[in-house]
Parts: structure tokens; C-alpha cells; sequence
């Protein structure tokens, strides 16, 4: 159905809306603070997601899109920059909100450190291959700069909701990656899936993620001064 992954969009950020309203969460409140992350966070990996279906790295079945495209880009792909980060970063609200656990700094370093070492050991065994390549450094300078160069004392919390969301992600991805509608150059990645999930999806989505919680939490922070 040609309609199929613009409904995929539909259903990702429908109930986060609806639950914005919320009276004790109050999400909506915060939506100022997401669309200066989200517009440059989506500028990055729109330009680099680009680039990947011109050359080919991945490609979109015209079964499942209505064809509508910028720039080689399906609508639903720009979407996609929308209503991913908006649902996470409801889910990561809602964490806050509800669960008053913190993840330890010692905790949240050694994760940290793992994902440092994960990303540096791939950058080297596989720098010949551009989505492994690119996925895994960006995530490396990113992980790098949060935990020892800003400190960000918040990441703790993210961690936690990149792993709540991990639900909503193996439907979403599982259903985009099975059809497929979305269709990989597996000699571009580490040719190792989670069912039907390339792996580094998981990690190309949590440095989609990490990037809008950080810009998220930098303009509460201003407005708070």
C-alpha cells in the first residue's frame, strides 16, 4: 500500500500528541523547547541521509511511499525526522516525570565508555563500510562531548528512555525493514541484523536522539535564565 509508511509516521507521533495534554505531564508545554533541536539536529541527518540514497547506501520501495520526494527524499523519510525524535523525546518527559530513579554517574560513564569503546572498534575494523562508518563516528564524538566535555548530567536519563523506546523502535523498524520499505546495500553495513534490523539502526537512532535531547534540554536551560 502506497500509504504505508506515511501511516507508520501517522501512528509514531499520534499518541504522544493526544497525551501531550496530559495534566500532570503537561508535554505540551515543552514543545518551544523541541523545534530549534529538531530543525537542527533534522538538518544533519537529512543532508546525510541524502547523500546515502544517492549513492545508493539505502533505497525506498516505491510500494509502500506515495511519491512524493525532495531532493531524491520520500515525504515520509523527512517526516520521519519529525516524528521520531517527538515521540522519544515524549517518552523521555515522561520518564522524568514519572520515575524518580537516577541512573548513577558512575553507571552512566560506563555506559558511556562502552559505547566509546563499541564505536571505536567498528571506526576501525569496518572504515571501509559508509554506513557503519559514519553511524559509529558520529556517535563517538557525540557520546565524547556529552559525557566529558559537557558534563551533561541528564544522560543518565536519556540512556533510560533510549531504552524504553527501544519498543516502539523494533515495531517501527521491524515493520520498515521486513516488507521492506526501506532497502539496505548490506556491503555498506556490518551485514548483521536483529530480526530484520540492521544494527546499526539502533545506533544511528540513538545519536538521532541523543543530538534532539541535548538541544532539548540546552534551550529549557536558556529560557530558565
Amino acid at each position: 500500500m502506497k500509504y504505508t509508511y506515511l501511516l507508520i509516521n501517522f501512528l509514531t507521533i499520534f499518541f504522544p500528541v493526544v497525551l501531550s495534554f496530559d495534566k500532570r505531564v503537561q508535554f505540551y508545554k515543552s514543545w518551544k523547547f523541541i523545534w530549534p533541536g529538531m530543525a537542527i539536529t533534522g538538518v544533519l541527518f537529512l543532508f546525510w541521509d541524502v547523500l546515502f540514497t544517492i549513492k545508493g547506501i539505502w533505497s525506498f520501495n516505491p510500494k509502500y511511499i506515495t511519491g512524493v520526494a525532495f531532493m531524491q527524499l520520500p515525504l515520509e523519510e523527512i517526516l520521519f525526522f519529525l516524528t521520531v525524535p517527538f515521540a522519544c523525546i515524549f517518552i523521555y518527559a515522561c520518564l522524568n516525570y514519572y520515575v524518580k530513579w537516577h541512573m548513577s554517574i558512575r553507571l552512566t560513564r560506563i555506559i558511556s565508555n562502552l559505547l566509546l569503546i563499541l564505536s571505536l572498534f567498528i571506526l576501525i575494523l569496518y572504515y571501509d563500510r559508509s554506513y557503519a562508518l559514519i553511524t559509529f563516528g558520529l556517535l563517538f564524538v557525540i557520546i565524547l562531548y556529552l559525557q566529558f566535555m559537557e558534563k551533561a548530567e541528564w544522560l543518565g536519563r536519556f540512556y533510560l528512555a533510549y531504552a524504553v523506546s527501544l519498543i516502539p523502535f523494533y515495531i517501527v523498524n521491524g515493520i520498515l525493514t521486513a516488507l521492506p520499505v526501506v532497502i539496505y546495500d548490506d556491503m555498506q553495513n556490518l551485514r548483521f541484523r536483529v530480526g530484520t534490523i540492521p544494527f546499526e539502526d539502533h545506533f544511528y537512532s540513538m545519536a538521532l536522539l541523543v543530538m534532539n535531547i541535548a538541544f532539548f534540554e540546552y534551550f529549557k536551560r536558556r529560557s530558565a535564565k
